[in-house]
């Protein structure tokens, strides 16, 4: 396996079958492999926000639903990380977060320590000259 230093933010397209190149950053677990790390591992994942949730009864945390190319991915986001990360939790629409594996009850979560907002990596999709985004109005296979 190639390692890619994490100071490297430099796309690197993935395809997905015939689909669109996706944009994936250096050092990112897809969802499928979350499954790999064991318990407490430090990851690194990112795919689009999906879902947002701020219950009442939940003391602060914030539930954030990313989904890659492979599933989704669920994100603990704890009341101090959120204020650091405010602006890209609230306004990101694809995230790159950093943390660690929790897993409980056959459900895997990330608990966030770091959320970068990495929306400009969409516009990736849609580069006509790279030849595997999509143009707006392109039909879906």
């Amino acid at each position: 396996m190639q390692r890619i230093p994490l100071s490297d933010h430099r796309p690197v397209p993935v395809s997905r079958h015939s689909g669109p190149a996706w944009p994936r950053p250096p050092a990112c677990l897809r969802a499928c492999d979350l499954g790999l790390p064991p318990e407490g591992a430090r990851v690194a994942v990112a795919g689009l926000v999906i879902l947002r949730q701020r219950p009442g009864t939940a003391k602060g945390v914030i539930f954030v639903t990313l989904e890659d190319e492979t599933g989704v991915v669920n994100v603990i986001v704890w009341r101090k990380i959120y204020e650091r990360f405010r602006r890209a939790v609230i306004a990101g629409r694809m995230l790159r977060v950093t943390g660690r594996m929790q897993r409980a009850h056959s459900v895997t979560h990330v608990i966030a320590e770091k959320i970068e907002d990495i929306s400009d990596m969409l516009d990736l999709l849609v580069r006509p000259e790279t030849g595997a985004g999509f143009a707006p109005g392109a039909e879906m296979r």
